[in-house]
C-alpha cells in the first residue's frame, strides 16, 4: 500500500515521503481500516517536527483522525494507533475506540467531527460549563479547532465572538455564525471585546493559540469567567500570573481530550452521541475547506502548520492525483 513515512524530524514538506510499504497487521484488540478520509490536525505537524507530547518511533505515518471502513463495510471514526497513522491507504486502530460515522456527514466531514468537536464539547460543556446567554470568545475562530467551538457555542445558545487573523478568515468566521468577528491584524482585540460586551468581558474564552492570545484573554475575561486552554498553536506556552486570576476572580482550565479515552471512555461515547444528534439536525457541520489526494498530503500538512488554512483540510486517498474537491 501507499503511505507517508517520516524517517527524521523536521518540517512536514521536507520529512514526509510517500512510499510503498507493507499493509500493517493489527495487534490484539486492533482492526485494519481502509482510510476513506484523514483530517489534518496540528498535532500531525508537531509530530513531524518532534515537538508533540507523543513521539512515535521512526519511521511513522502521521494522521491521528480518520473516517475508515471496516472489513465488513462499516463506516467508522477512529484515532489510528501510531506508527500506522491515517495518511495512508490503510491504518490500524483499537477496536474499542471505534465510533460509528454519522450518516448525515460525508467521509471528510465525519472524520472532522472527532478530535476538534470532541475537544470543543468537553472544553465548553464539561470543563467551562457554558450556559445559554453567556458570551463565548474563540481565538483562531476560522481554524479547525476554533470553527468547531464556534458552532458548538452557537448550538448552546451563547453569543460568540470570534478572533481571526486576516480578512479572508473573518469572512469564514461570519459564515460559521460568529455574532462578532475581530480581525486581530486590523483591530485592537482587547478594545474590541470590551466594546462588544459593554466592558463586561467574555464569560468563557476558548484558546487553542497561547502566546499573545492568552495574554489578551486575561484582560477581557469577565468576573467569574473561565479560560479554557486547549493548545499552543502560536508556539509559545504562556506562564500565567496566578495572582491575576485571584484578583480578577477567573478560572484557568486545562483540557487534554485524549485523557478521557483512558480515564473515562464512556464520556467520549456520550459526547459522540451528542455530536451525532447535533449534526443530524444541522446545528453543527464541520467546515472542510479542502479535500486533497494522498499524493498532496505533505504539502497540505505544511499549510496547516503555517496557519494559512481555514476549517479542516482532508486527505482523501480515493481522489485521483491532482484532483481536489
Amino acid at each position: 500500500m501507499q503511505a507517508w513515512q517520516v524517517h527524521e524530524n523536521g518540517e512536514p514538506s521536507e520529512v514526509m515521503r510517500l512510499e510503498e510499504v507493507a499493509t500493517p497487521t493489527p495487534g490484539d484488540g486492533q482492526v485494519l481500516l481502509k482510510v476513506r478520509a484523514a483530517n489534518i490536525n496540528f498535532p500531525d505537524v508537531l509530530m513531524c517536527r518532534g515537538h508533540y507530547q507523543v513521539q512515535p518511533p521512526l519511521p511513522f505515518t502521521p494522521g491521528v483522525e480518520i473516517c475508515g471502513e471496516t472489513e465488513d463495510g462499516r463506516r467508522v471514526l477512529a484515532n489510528p494507533a501510531l506508527p500506522y497513522g491515517g495518511f495512508a491507504e490503510y491504518a490500524v486502530a483499537d477496536a474499542a475506540g471505534l465510533l460509528p460515522a454519522p450518516e448525515s456527514l460525508d467521509d471528510a466531514e465525519a472524520a472532522a467531527l472527532h478530535i476538534g468537536y470532541q475537544t470543543g464539547w468537553f472544553g465548553l460543556h464539561r470543563r467551562a460549563r457554558l450556559e445559554a446567554g453567556e458570551t463565548l470568545l474563540v481565538h483562531a475562530a476560522a481554524g479547525g479547532v476554533g470553527s468547531a467551538a464556534v458552532q458548538l457555542g452557537k448550538a448552546a445558545g451563547a453569543t460568540v465572538i470570534g478572533v481571526v487573523g486576516g480578512a479572508d478568515k473573518a469572512a469564514v468566521a461570519r459564515e460559521l455564525g460568529c455574532d462578532v468577528v475581530i480581525d486581530r491584524r486590523a483591530e485592537n482585540v482587547i478594545a474590541a471585546v470590551k466594546e462588544a460586551t459593554g466592558g463586561r468581558g467574555a464569560d468563557v474564552i476558548y484558546d487553542p493559540v497561547g502566546g499573545e492570545a492568552y495574554t489578551q484573554s486575561t484582560k477581557v475575561v469577565a468576573f467569574e469567567g473561565r479560560i479554557v486552554v486547549v493548545g499552543f498553536a502560536s508556539g509559545t506556552i504562556p506562564s500565567p500570573g496566578l495572582n491575576h486570576a485571584l484578583v480578577k476572580n477567573y478560572a484557568i482550565l486545562g483540557l487534554h481530550w485524549g485523557l478521557y479515552n483512558t480515564k473515562n471512555p464512556k464520556l467520549v461515547q456520550h459526547c459522540h452521541e451528542q455530536l451525532t444528534e447535533l449534526a443530524a439536525r444541522g446545528a453543527i457541520k464541520p467546515l472542510v475547506s479542502e479535500r486533497v489526494p494522498l499524493s498532496e498530503a505533505a504539502a497540505a500538512v505544511q499549510r496547516v502548520g503555517a496557519g494559512v488554512t481555514t476549517g479542516r483540510v482532508a486527505v482523501v486517498p480515493s481522489l485521483p492525483n491532482g484532483a481536489t474537491a
